[in-house]
This record gives C-alpha cells, sequence and structure tokens, in this order.
C-alpha cells in the first residue's frame, strides 16, 4: 500500500505542475472561451455529444457511453486520485459534523425545489416551467462536487468534512439520485414527469454506478494500492489531463445548450434559466448558511456545509440530461448557468472565511 504522503504531489516546478497552475488560474477566461467556441463553432461539440460507442450492459438496463461520459469520468477518476486520505481519520474523532451534512444535502431538494416549482406554476409557460424544474432537479440529485475540497482548502474551510462529504454522497449516490428524481418528478408537468421517472428507473443508478461511483472509486483505489513509483507520475499527468478534459465537456455541453440558442434566439428562455438557477442556487446556499448558525457550529465546519448544500456535480447532471432528454439541448442552460453561479458562490463564502 502506498504511503499517503505530500511526497507524492508533482514537484511545484514540473512543466506539467507550473501549466496545471498556469491553467486554474485562468479558468475563468478559459470557460470565457470555451462558451465562445461553442457558440461560433458548435459543430465538433455536437458531434462528440452524440456519438455513442457499444452500450454496457447493466442489471438496470443499458446506459450508452458516450464521449460527455467518458470525460466526466475522466474528471472524477483525477478528484478521486487527489483525495487527501489522511484528512478522513480525522473524522472519527467528529462523525457529527458529516452526518448533518450528508442529511442536508441529501434533503436540501426537496426544501428548495417545491418552493421553486410553486413560484414557476404562475409563470406564462405552457408547462408551468416544468422543463427548467426537471433540469433542476437533475443537478440537485448529483452528490457533492469534488470541486468543494478546492473551496474549503482556499477559504480554511473544514477540509476533511468536506473530503467525507464528498465520497458519502458520491458513495450513496446509485441510491439517492432515483430517489431524488423519482420523488420530485410529480412537480413535473407536460411529459416531463414521466420522462424523469423513467430516467430514474431505467437510468439512475446504472449513471450513477458507471459515470459517478466507478471512476471516482477507482481513484481512491489507485491511491491507497499504487506503490509510490507508478503513483508519482499519474498524480502528475492525471491532474491536467482531467483539466482540460474539464474544458472539453463543458464545450460539448454548452455547444448542445447555446449552439442551438444562438440560431434560434429565445430571450425570454435565457432570462428564465439565468432566473431558475439563481434562485435554486442562492436558497441551497441560504439553508446550509442558516443550518450552520442554528447547530451553532464552528465557522470553518458551518462554511464546509455551506458549501456541500449548495455545490453539486452539474457536469454529471449536464451528461445524465445528454443521455435522458437529447432532443432537449436547451435543458442544459440552466445546468450552465448553476455550474457558474454556485462557482461565484462558493466564493463569496470563501472570502467570508477567509476575513472572518
Amino acid at each position: 500500500m502506498s504511503p499517503d504522503s505530500d511526497s507524492l504531489q508533482p514537484p511545484a516546478h514540473s512543466p506539467a505542475a507550473r501549466l496545471t497552475a498556469w491553467l486554474r488560474r485562468r479558468l475563468g477566461w478559459a470557460v470565457t472561451a470555451v462558451y465562445l467556441t461553442a457558440v461560433t463553432l458548435p459543430g465538433p461539440g455536437l458531434w462528440l455529444r452524440h456519438t455513442r460507442t457499444l452500450p454496457l450492459p447493466l442489471p438496470t438496463g443499458h446506459l450508452p457511453l458516450s464521449v460527455p461520459s467518458a470525460l466526466l469520468a475522466l474528471v472524477l477518476f483525477s478528484a478521486g486520485l487527489q483525495v487527501p486520505l489522511r484528512d478522513l481519520g480525522r473524522l472519527l474523532r467528529r462523525p457529527l459534523a458529516l452526518l448533518v451534512g450528508l442529511v442536508l444535502h441529501l434533503i436540501t431538494p426537496l426544501l428548495v425545489i417545491p418552493a421553486v416549482a410553486i413560484a414557476l406554476h404562475t409563470s406564462p409557460d405552457s408547462d408551468g416551467g416544468s422543463g427548467l424544474i426537471a433540469a433542476m432537479i437533475t443537478i440537485v440529485a448529483m452528490p457533492v462536487a469534488a470541486g468543494a475540497t478546492v473551496w474549503t482548502g482556499k477559504g480554511n474551510a473544514d477540509q476533511p468534512v468536506m473530503v467525507g462529504l464528498v465520497l458519502a454522497s458520491t458513495l450513496l449516490s446509485p441510491f439517492t439520485i432515483p430517489l431524488t428524481l423519482t420523488a420530485l418528478s410529480p412537480l413535473l408537468g407536460g411529459g416531463y414527469a414521466g420522462t424523469l421517472d423513467q430516467a430514474a428507473h431505467t437510468f439512475g443508478p446504472g449513471f450513477a454506478l458507471t459515470s459517478v461511483l466507478l471512476p471516482c472509486g477507482a481513484g481512491i483505489v489507485c491511491r491507497l494500492l499504487l506503490p509510490s513509483r507508478p503513483l508519482r507520475p499519474l498524480l502528475r499527468a492525471t491532474p491536467l489531463a482531467a483539466l482540460w478534459g474539464s474544458l472539453l465537456l463543458t464545450y460539448v455541453n454548452a455547444s448542445g445548450a447555446l449552439g442551438s440558442f444562438f440560431h434560434q434566439p429565445r430571450p425570454l428562455l435565457l432570462i428564465a434559466a439565468l432566473t431558475v438557477a439563481s434562485a435554486v442556487c442562492a436558497l441551497s446556499f441560504t439553508l446550509g448558511r442558516v443550518t450552520a448558525r442554528l447547530l451553532r457550529l464552528e465557522p470553518s465546519t458551518g462554511s464546509s456545509l455551506t458549501l456541500a448544500c449548495g455545490m453539486n456535480n452539474s457536469s454529471a447532471s449536464a451528461v445524465l440530461i445528454t443521455t435522458t432528454l437529447p432532443d432537449k439541448p436547451h435543458l442544459l442552460l440552466p445546468v450552465l448557468a448553476y455550474g457558474l453561479l454556485q462557482k461565484l458562490a462558493a466564493g463569496r463564502v470563501v472570502r467570508e472565511r477567509a476575513h472572518g
């Protein structure tokens, strides 16, 4: 078994580490460039989005293996590989924060989505905003985003609790994703309820297992079992590959949403997508913040709890929509908006913690 020590980290002066650090410092500009590319040149992204290989036989049915799901697997494998496992041992001394955070992450969708759905039912949309709500349901059903651990490191939050929440929500995702989709699908109309409920039973467990749990678990197992010599180059190469894979996945998803949107502009849809994504994001972060204060948690633990409530794996949500609703690329608009908004909200939590 390999030691989990700082000696396994890639040297800061290595070309791969410097390139990764350079790209991360300019990630906002890089994502903007990806969006512009998706608008001006959506063709390759659309081709990658619809390309399929052989289906994967699963007990719950067949899950097509697509380019987006393969890129998502790369990103999650890298996240699992970089998990600081030594931090998890500290959770044994205080498991209460982990349990509270996990329960709150699981019940947040059941509190936030119905409130937003009720508000949207009064909208002039023919289906009462069901398409937007369906997109939001796929987001809040996902496990805590692995990138949340990066934000806890920047803001001096409780890193062990956050790592535990990422892993626990990922391990439970084959069960929680279908349950959340099924529980919230009755809020939908216009045929979305049946589609989402079918996705929960047909694709839900298989998607969570193959696209979320297995790649992340494979990274953790590699970190645990590989000797130091083969693990060290893997740790150098994987973060950079995952970063480029994440940008390519963003391009593929954005091509499906923005490409068709700008060919047939629907400004009201864009405004509605931004509004709904903002509402769900704000309510989720607020629920985490209020709960942390009511429980009088330490500021560092409270920050981790807040991030866990608001940060969900939006990339996994986009892949699920692409897989189950390939004829509705406009549903990716609120997903893209949420992915950006949750990062902005996380940055605010980090700044408050840093100045606190």
